[in-house]
C-alpha cells in the first residue's frame, strides 16, 4: 500500500509540474508587439481623386477555415483548425477570386494566417496578393500565441495572424499602432490588438488616411472594445483637423445597429459578446459610424460560429465604417455569401472625398 501511494504521489507531483510549467510557459513567452513601421509592397503609382465615387471592401476571412458548416471552439463548436489542408487551400482559392472579381479600390481583409496550427502552417498572404495584382498591400500581425493544449483533442496550437490593406493607389507612411487588451489571464487568449494606419495620396497633394482593425471579442466584458475604438476616433479627428480624408473600417465585435434582432429576428440562444456602441464614444464626436445596410433587403455581416450555419444561430452586423466629416458616403450595404467562405460576410462603401 505504501508503495502503491508513493507511486501516486510521484504521478501527481510529475502532473502538477507539467500543468505548472505549461502555464509557466503560456505567460512567460506572452508579450506584445507594440507599434512599428509596416513595408508596403508591390507600390501602385496612381494618385485618388476628389469628387470621384470609390469602393472599399472590409472582409474577416476567418483565416479560411469558416466554411458555412464549420464551428469554433471558441466560440461553442468542436473545431479548432481548418476542416483540412486541401479544404482550406479551396476556400482560400474562392475568397481570393471573390475579391478580385469584386475590383474594389480598397481593401480591409482581417484574420490572415502566416503560420498558425489551425490553418497548417499556411502562409495565406501569397494568396491574396496573387489576386490582387497592381495593388499596393500591408500587413500587420496582430496575434503571436503561445501554443495553445486546448481542446484536448484537438490543440488549437501556435497561431500567428494579422491584418492586410490593398489599395490600388501610392500608398506611403504605413504604420501599426498597439490597442490596449485585457491585463488578466484573458490576455493569452485575445489577439495582440492593433490597427493599422497609412496615407493614400490624393491629387494635389491631399491625403487619404486609411485605418483598418479587428478589436476584441474574447474579453470578460466589451469595454476593452470600447477603449479600442476611442483611440482610433481620436487617431481619425486629429489627422481630419489637419485637413486628411480618413476612412476605418474592420470586425468592431458590437452589434453596430444597436440590435440586430430588429432586422434578422432573434436567435435560439442568448449571447452576450457583442454589445452595441455606447452612446458616449460616439457622441459630440466629428467622425461618424456608417453601418452597412439595406432596410429593405437586410444581410447580416456575420453568424456565432458556435455549430454550422443554420436558421434561429445568432447573426448580427459587426463589420463597417468611420468616416471623417470630408468623406461623403454614397453607400454601404452587406454583400450577402451565404457565410460560404467565412463567419463573416464582405461590407462595402460607396465614397466621394469632397
Amino acid at each position: 500500500m505504501k508503495k502503491f501511494l508513493k507511486i501516486l504521489c510521484i504521478v501527481l507531483a510529475a502532473v502538477l509540474l507539467i500543468v505548472g510549467g505549461y502555464f509557466a510557459y503560456v505567460f512567460i513567452s506572452f508579450y506584445r508587439i507594440g507599434d512599428k513601421p509596416l513595408e508596403v509592397a508591390a507600390a501602385a503609382e496612381k494618385e485618388m481623386e476628389t469628387g470621384r465615387e470609390y469602393t472599399i471592401l472590409s472582409y474577416n476571412i476567418g483565416f479560411g477555415a469558416y466554411e458555412s458548416d464549420f464551428g469554433f471552439f471558441m466560440d461553442g463548436g468542436d473545431r479548432a483548425w481548418a476542416w483540412s489542408k486541401e479544404r482550406l487551400d479551396e476556400n482560400l482559392s474562392k475568397i481570393a477570386s471573390f475579391l478580385k472579381e469584386k475590383a474594389a479600390d480598397l481593401y480591409l481583409i482581417q484574420e490572415v494566417d502566416i503560420g498558425s496550427t489551425r490553418s497548417y502552417h499556411r502562409d495565406e498572404r501569397p494568396v491574396l496578393t496573387d489576386a490582387l495584382k497592381g495593388y499596393s498591400s500591408v500587413f500587420a500581425q496582430n496575434y503571436d500565441s503561445p501554443f495553445l493544449f486546448y481542446p484536448i483533442t484537438q490543440p488549437h496550437g501556435k497561431s500567428r495572424s494579422g491584418i492586410m490593406t490593398f489599395s490600388s493607389f501610392r500608398t506611403s507612411d504605413a504604420n501599426r499602432y498597439e490597442l490596449p487588451i485585457e491585463t488578466g489571464i484573458t490576455k493569452v487568449l485575445d489577439l495582440d490588438r492593433c490597427y493599422m494606419k497609412q496615407k493614400v495620396a490624393v491629387e494635389g497633394g491631399k491625403t487619404l488616411v486609411l485605418y483598418n482593425f479587428h478589436f476584441s471579442a474574447y474579453t470578460s466584458d466589451g469595454t476593452i472594445a470600447n477603449e479600442q475604438l476611442k483611440l482610433v476616433l481620436d487617431d481619425m479627428e486629429k489627422e481630419a483637423g489637419e485637413g486628411n480624408y480618413c476612412i476605418a473600417g474592420g470586425d468592431f465585435n458590437k452589434d453596430l445597429l444597436g440590435d440586430s434582432s430588429v432586422y434578422f429576428g432573434k436567435a435560439d440562444k442568448e449571447y452576450t459578446w457583442a454589445q452595441p456602441i455606447p452612446k458616449e464614444v460616439m457622441e459630440g464626436r466629428s467622425v461618424r459610424l456608417v453601418a452597412p445596410l439595406d432596410e429593405s433587403k437586410p444581410v447580416p455581416s456575420c453568424r456565432n460560429a458556435d455549430s454550422a450555419y443554420h436558421e434561429g444561430q445568432l447573426v448580427l452586423t459587426i463589420d463597417g465604417f468611420l468616416v471623417s466629416e470630408n468623406v461623403e458616403v454614397k453607400k454601404s450595404d452587406v454583400i450577402d455569401t451565404g457565410f460560404a467562405y467565412s463567419d463573416h460576410n464582405p461590407v462595402y462603401m460607396t465614397f466621394v472625398l469632397n
